[in-house]
């Protein structure tokens, strides 16, 4: 069956993606939860000029989502916590990370950042998805409290 997806969704397409599901997926999950429509002619017309009157717009988003990536990149990030040996009471988490590069006035939603488990004092990396095309690699040096 041939749906337009109206949001994103993990591991099928992003939102205005015309994609092919079976029938029972997108007649008992994607259509009543609102992820998608079904792509009859007039939704795949609509949908041809929303995106025609849209591609500047996302023109610009994408240039804003690079500049912030390469801010991101070359930005030293540093996370203090409280620490025994080394050992971190706790974890380090991607909220942390988000609070963090929030209070440097870079503003990501916790959900965007994805990194590993993060339970020492040490030097990590973490992804950070800014737009579909672009994710920044921060660098993240995680102390310990004196």
């Amino acid at each position: 069956m041939e749906i337009i997806l109206i949001k994103d969704v993990e591991n099928l397409g992003y939102a205005n993606d015309i994609v092919n599901v079976k029938p029972g997926y997108a007649n008992n999950y994607l259509i009543p939860q609102g992820f998608a429509k079904a792509a009859t002619a007039s939704a795949k017309k609509v949908l041809a000029e929303n995106l025609r009157q849209r591609a500047h717009k996302d023109a610009k988003i994408l240039a804003d989502a690079q500049a912030l990536a390469e801010t991101i990149a070359n930005l030293p990030l540093t996370i203090t916590v409280k620490a025994e040996e080394g050992k971190i009471f706790g974890a380090v988490t991607s909220a942390d990370i988000a609070e963090a590069l929030a209070a440097k006035e870079i503003t990501v939603d916790r959900k965007a950042i994805t990194v590993d488990s993060i339970k020492t004092v040490g030097e990590y990396t973490a992804t950070v998805k800014l737009h579909r095309e672009v994710k920044a690699t921060v660098a993240i040096s995680v102390v310990a409290e004196e």
